[in-house]
């Protein structure tokens, strides 16, 4: 249940519509650390979505988005390799920048529903995200998870980010003092 009071903390970081990369950057120095790139197998409910039939190979991005160089949230990111387009390029060349200052520059890309839920050890993405969030197995029995779906064209990715607990210290009050007026 998302309205408990250990959750609710969570809901501004969950239903946010806007870019995670920009929230966490007003917030301190942000940095992306690559974990994995390449091709790989997406989750059973990932190939669901995205109509990728059972066994066949997607292009996989997994990256840890960092404040301070404190790791506050695991991204994970699927492209289907077909249809081709230029996602393919784009997402390859990204390196250590942020996919989502990629999404939320093109006027292209159309977010669909925001998805959230807690994962806990029966996901599959569970145990990837407690590595990468730094965090011993047994120090968390669950963590907040969205999902997001973007449309580019006839092509389609789905963005999955994981949030650590750390990211609750980020507060409104912590933001950078906008730039001065020249």
């Amino acid at each position: 249940m998302l309205r408990t009071p250990a959750n609710v903390a969570f809901i501004p970081w969950l239903r946010d519509r806007a870019s995670l990369t920009a929230r966490i950057q007003a917030r301190g120095g942000f940095a992306v650390r690559v974990l994995r790139q390449g091709l790989g197998l997406p989750t059973t409910d990932e190939a669901r979505l995205l109509g990728i039939g059972p066994g066949v190979l997607a292009w996989i991005r997994e990256v840890a988005l960092l404040c301070d160089e404190q790791v506050v949230v695991f991204a994970h990111t699927v492209l289907p390799c077909r249809p081709r387009g230029p996602l393919q390029v784009w997402l390859a060349r990204l390196g250590n920048r942020s996919l989502g200052a990629l999404l939320f520059a093109h006027p292209g890309f159309k977010r669909g529903k925001i998805n959230f839920r807690r994962l806990d050890d029966r996901h599959a993405l569970f145990a990837p995200a407690l590595h990468a969030l730094q965090r011993d197995a047994t120090a968390a029995d669950s963590l907040w998870a969205r999902r997001s779906h973007f449309r580019f064209g006839a092509q389609s990715v789905l963005v999955t980010e994981v949030f650590a607990a750390r990211i609750l210290k980020l507060s409104e009050a912590g933001k950078k003092a906008p730039p001065a007026a020249s």
